[in-house]
């Protein structure tokens, strides 16, 4: 329940109160600003050009901009509005159309370029992070196009405009899709019923009809228990086309991408995005995922073996016609009926042991027991919110008095609704940094999940995954509360895109531990939590086919490898073909008929473009950082302020291989990686 905090935070929570007009306005408005300081570092003359004139103005004024444009941009993912959400879309539209025409800006280039050489010249000794902001600031420049002759500045110009168009209006399509696919009871047959009592029942031509919506909460629960194939696959390829029209956005991206890069001097679109990550080149992401593809296919292949055996006695049971082919919409059917026959565990029956009700407050309380912090629920009046079901926390020191200690704000938007954001994710929507003698900015973050509602005679359960997924996510926020930089752009998740998921992922470790798993469970019936056996059960189904599936995480980082490391002319490309083709040949997945579900492949146009195998590749320091550190005891109080101090705290404000290297108190190494995803895997098999 929320109530009156204990004490007045310093910051005061955002107001979520806009009307369209305002959204629009605001916008304009910080743009303005933005623009008028812009002028005044671009008007200095080149002896008064500096740290502090130039590189900390600048630090400055994206910080402002940020602080604005953010949360005002945040609508189109959540808001219940449509007209807030299109003057959301529409807000965002008019800010990264300023953020390209702002960045191909020369004289704010040549401020920078004298700035850099006045601070060596006069051998000015910089902090750390401070040499980073300015090494960045001017990388940057360059990788904005800033060196090109003028006529090509306005042509790239011109490409980045319209990419940043192509791309919003991919991502409005992709949170405002609402469609969904329809069957009869009958055809739901092994559907859980508390699943198909939450569909919406309609009557056409004397018959009912469920509408299965395309979120996976809804959606998923077919895949995986739906009996009749012909169910399965309809459900399958109504889901992979839900998002058709995105295809020709995706088509016109690519090549957009491919032109910049080439006229910025990189060979591909990989290239230009690695050269600021970790791997650093697309060559390197080429050898990783090669290399682990080629581990993992004799895996993959004596996975698939089994499970079509399985398939072939399930529909001999069922009287159906042997199949040869193990397709798309089978997978993931007879992997849950592989672990209930091999494990005996009945997901059904553990999703009753995690209501939301319990699995919420609990994690958010192993976090604050874990890193030392408190969270305090904060009712209507104190933090209104976008809408009546998000909650909304202050969050402080553990031991924090008399408002002192105050670390930031905390929003959690649990469950779906139309044209919301359709799976999980956290959104940034304030980040922290220093305003000098004015204090600190405090960070803002919102998680947005879509767990099931609960039905007449049920309460919200959550199944296993969800629970990781959960507890994921929550990975994402306190490293966006916990960080403490002195510049915005550095601040918390602001590190290279293919190590942003590895302390999360890390942290996925802890819902497969016994004591965590008990501590977090409560059958919603009897508050009973899970049994010892059932505990050992769920931790021996984690490395159960497990190389199928990295096999189609693979396949989703080959493909975006694929289409931005061509050399070859991308509107003659079929796109829709290479990612037929990829599923089948590289996850041994394939399906009846080509499906566009690169329409929906929303990590494309979201950030991720080049940068799936992040995903993976962040695995590798993952698994080093739970093994090296908190395997021992993950619940560790001490060992939780060494990761808040050493990975949480620093944010992208230092190489992140340094910070690695000072949690782990030495290089990290894929030792952990491959121990558990090859050691554990065969042990099953």
């Amino acid at each position: 329940m929320s109530g009156p905090l204990l004490a007045v935070p310093p910051q005061s929570p955002i107001r979520w109160t806009h009307t369209p007009e305002e959204v629009l306005q605001l916008t304009k408005d910080a743009i303005q600003r933005d623009q008028e300081t812009n002028d005044k570092i671009a008007a200095l003359p080149k002896d008064a050009r500096n740290l502090t004139s130039v590189f900390y103005a600048i630090s400055k004024a994206e910080a402002e901009l940020a602080t604005i444009n953010e949360p005002l941009a945040f609508y189109q993912n959540v808001s219940p509005n449509k007209e807030l959400r299109d003057a959301s879309s529409e807000a965002e539209t008019l800010s990264q159309a300023y953020d390209v025409e702002s960045s191909m800006r020369t004289d704010i280039y040549a401020a920078v370029q004298d700035a850099a050489a006045n601070i060596k010249s006069s051998n000015t000794q910089l902090s750390a992070e401070d040499q980073r902001l300015v090494d960045k600031i001017v990388l940057q420049g360059k990788r904005d196009g800033l060196a090109l002759p003028e006529d090509q500045q306005d042509k790239l110009k011109a490409l980045k405009q319209e990419l940043s168009k192509t791309q919003i209006a991919f991502s409005k399509n992709f949170n405002e899709e609402d469609g969904h696919v329809s069957f009869t009871r009958e055809q739901l047959e092994g559907v859980p019923q508390d699943v198909v009592n939450g569909y919406k029942s309609r009557t056409e031509d004397g018959k009912e009809l469920l509408d299965v919506p395309f979120k996976t909460t809804d959606i998923f629960p077919v895949f995986k228990f739906a009996v009749r194939p012909d169910v399965r696959q309809t459900a399958y390829e109504a889901y992979e086309s839900r998002l058709e029209k995105n295809t020709p956005l995706l088509d016109r991206a690519i090549e957009l991408r491919k032109e910049i890069s080439g006229m910025l001097g990189y060979k591909t679109w990989a290239d230009y995005v690695t050269e600021v990550k970790m791997v650093k080149s697309g060559a390197g992401v080429t050898e990783f995922l090669d290399d682990l593809e080629k581990k993992l296919r004799p895996l993959g292949e004596r996975e698939l073996k089994v499970l079509k055996e399985l398939k072939a006695k399930d529909r001999a049971a069922r009287g159906l016609e042997p199949e040869d082919d193990f397709f798309v919409w089978d997978y993931r059917f007879y992997d849950r009926l592989y672990v209930e026959e091999s494990l005996s565990l009945d997901e059904n029956a553990v999703k009753e042991y995690f209501p939301v009700s319990k699995v919420v407050p609990t994690i958010l309380q192993i976090y604050q027991d874990l890193l030392g912090v408190r969270f305090e629920q904060a009712n209507a009046e104190q933090a209104g919110t976008w809408h009546e079901e998000v909650q909304a926390y202050a969050v402080w020191e553990k031991d924090a008095k008399d408002g002192e200690g105050f670390i930031g704000w905390c929003y959690l938007d649990l469950f779906p609704r139309p044209s919301k954001y359709g799976h999980a994710a956290v959104f940034p929507i304030g980040l922290g940094y220093s305003k000098g003698s004015n204090g600190r900015q405090y960070p803002v973050t919102a998680m947005v999940a879509n767990l099931a509602k609960p039905t007449p005679n049920v309460p919200a359960l959550m199944r296993h995954d969800d629970v990781v997924t959960f507890f994921h996510e929550m990975g994402h926020v306190f490293h966006g509360l916990l960080s403490r930089t002195q510049h915005l752009r550095f601040h918390g998740t602001q590190v290279a895109r293919d190590f942003v998921e590895a302390p999360s992922q890390m942290l996925e470790n802890w819902c497969w531990e016994p004591k965590v798993l008990a501590r977090m469970s409560s059958h919603y019936k009897t508050g009973e939590p899970l049994s010892e056996e059932l505990i050992n059960k769920i931790i021996k189904s984690r490395y159960v086919n497990v190389g199928l599936f990295y096999l189609r995480q693979l396949f989703f980082a080959k493909f975006d490898l694929a289409i931005h490391s061509t050399h070859t002319d991308p509107s003659k490309t079929d796109y829709n073909a290479l990612w037929n083709d990829l599923r089948a040949q590289v996850s041994f997945m394939p399906g009846k008929k080509p499906t566009p579900g690169h329409g929906s492949f929303g990590h494309l146009m979201g950030g991720y473009d080049a940068g799936y195998y992040g995903y993976t590749y962040s695995l590798v320091f993952a698994a080093d950082m739970y093994k090296t550190v908190f395997k021992a005891d993950p619940l560790d109080p001490e060992k939780g302020a060494h990761y808040r101090q050493t990975i949480l705290l620093p944010g992208g404000s230092r190489e992140e291989t340094e910070s690695l290297e000072k949690f782990l108190g030495r290089p990290p190494n894929s030792d952990a990686f491959m121990e558990a995803l090859f050691g554990q895997a065969d042990s099953k098999l």
